[in-house]
């Protein structure tokens, strides 16, 4: 187990296994007071919607854009607007720029939930799935 002075870690000694394709299992932990054990669950699935390469780099293109992103700056799928500088009102133009590409109509709760180019193109695709019959 490892340990720093902004915190401490726990570590695994030996590999986790599956126990069998429905369960995995893991050993206890201990650090000092601290006890962790988890317990066999069955394995869950999620289904995720990723975004066709096509759409992220569209989307990667208007943000650049919009926000006059300055040139060789990389943007891709997992920038975050706040970190390309866009404060709310710059979203806010990202989104209507996005609508005006797509051709589509973002409500304002789904728009306050995108923080990533990502977040963006799987919205998008979302919107444009349901829009098609």
């Amino acid at each position: 187990m490892a340990s720093s002075a902004a915190g401490s870690a726990l570590s695994f000694a030996s590999p986790v296994k599956a126990a069998n394709a429905n369960l995995i299992s893991f050993t206890s932990l201990r650090k000092g007071n601290a006890f962790l054990r988890l317990q066999p669950v069955p394995m869950r699935f999620a289904v995720c919607y990723a975004a066709k390469k096509e759409t992220v780099d569209k989307v990667c293109d208007i943000v650049k854009k919009q926000l006059a992103v300055p040139e060789g700056t990389e943007v891709s799928g997992a920038s975050k607007f706040s970190d390309l500088g866009a404060d709310s009102l710059d979203t806010v133009e990202i989104v209507m720029g996005l609508e005006e590409e797509f051709g589509i109509s973002v409500e304002e709760s789904s728009a306050q939930s995108i923080a990533t180019v990502e977040d963006a193109a799987t919205l998008i695709e979302k919107l444009v799935d349901a829009k098609s019959p």
